[in-house]
């Protein structure tokens, strides 16, 4: 594999300097959205979804295009990948073929494993582990409204054992953000998520908390984040979730614990009612639209950024990269 590879597998593929970087390029590509034809050709990124999804596809199909390239979108059933063939064989055909690798899918470990074989960048478009680049559009998002990142109190409630409090730790300790999460005894984050947090915290000087408590959470924050209750393969346990959560609702009460310039995110889809009332994800203070349609610039910049940093691009591309990450 060549060394140079750069993959972005987790929130912390980025260093703290690097973040800040395709940030800037997300934002000035933002405002040129067709300045950039990294994959020019045009050239192929394979999206390949085990998971159904609204966002991720429509963002990364419409980015790839604005990039110059083609989406070839693979579903369930539509290759070998995982039945007839394994992950290292089918990262060998795509390698000489694509030249993006775009994965949702379950397990962490088969992602870690498609990158290790694959001389093109590979991405994590949602694992059961991370949403890394949900958290990109967030904090792309959260800089548009607050006009930075370090030192801004981030609070996340409901279920704390997913892959999106996993990204809100990391990411939020990457950026310098004082991040606290919140959630019902027995789901709350991994130790070695919290252990990863508080060591980038240390560098970048964030800070890192996890309670069963939603107001020690929410206290003066200047960001208040959820996300569903009920993921994927949890349909089952609807009615139990619906009470074990329950105390953790981001609602108008909930929210007045926040700064009273708090901006809300969801990273969709959102049901009205339990994890979120409708009085709070349409009101004045909810950014979850902009957080929507900031995937798509969020990861149109990864994207270029990952093919500068491989050395998969061409000059004129690196040129305007490396412009627009200094903005």
């Amino acid at each position: 594999m060549r060394s140079m590879t750069r993959h972005f597998l987790t929130d912390l593929d980025l260093g703290p300097e690097e973040l800040d970087r395709v940030l800037n390029l997300a934002a000035w590509m933002k405002q040129r959205p067709y300045a950039v034809k990294a994959l020019a050709g045009p050239q192929t990124a394979a999206v390949i979804f085990d998971k159904t999804s609204t966002r991720t596809r429509f963002s990364f199909s419409a980015g790839i295009a604005a990039l110059g390239g083609h989406p070839e979108v693979i579903n369930p059933g539509d290759s070998q990948l995982g039945h007839k063939e394994s992950i290292a064989d089918t990262a060998g055909v795509l390698e000489r073929v694509v030249s993006l690798i775009i994965w949702r899918t379950y397990a962490q470990s088969g992602l870690e494993e498609m990158a290790e074989h694959s001389q093109v960048p590979v991405i994590n478009a949602l694992t059961d582990d991370y949403h890394p680049c949900q958290l990109l559009a967030d904090l792309l998002t959260v800089r548009e409204h607050k006009g930075r990142l370090s030192g801004l109190k981030l609070a996340y409630l409901g279920d704390a054992a997913n892959n999106m409090a996993n990204s809100y730790l990391l990411a939020g300790a990457n950026a310098g953000m004082d991040v606290r999460v919140a959630g019902p005894q027995g789901h709350l984050p991994q130790e070695r998520i919290i252990r990863a947090a508080e060591d980038r915290a240390a560098v970048t000087g964030g800070k890192v908390t996890v309670t069963t408590d939603p107001d020690t959470a929410l206290g003066g924050a200047d960001v208040v984040a959820t996300d569903t209750w009920i993921s994927m393969g949890q349909e089952d346990q609807k009615s139990q979730r619906m009470t074990l959560f329950g105390d953790y609702q981001l609602n108008a009460r909930s929210l007045s614990q926040a700064d009273e310039n708090a901006v809300v995110l969801h990273c969709l889809p959102a049901y009205r009612g339990a994890e979120i009332t409708a009085e709070v994800l349409d009101g004045p203070q909810s950014v979850v639209w902009d957080e929507a349609e900031n995937r798509l610039h969020a990861q149109k910049a990864l994207m270029a950024w990952l093919l500068v940093e491989s050395g998969l691009a061409d000059e004129t591309t690196a040129q305007l990269v490396r412009e627009g990450e200094q903005r």
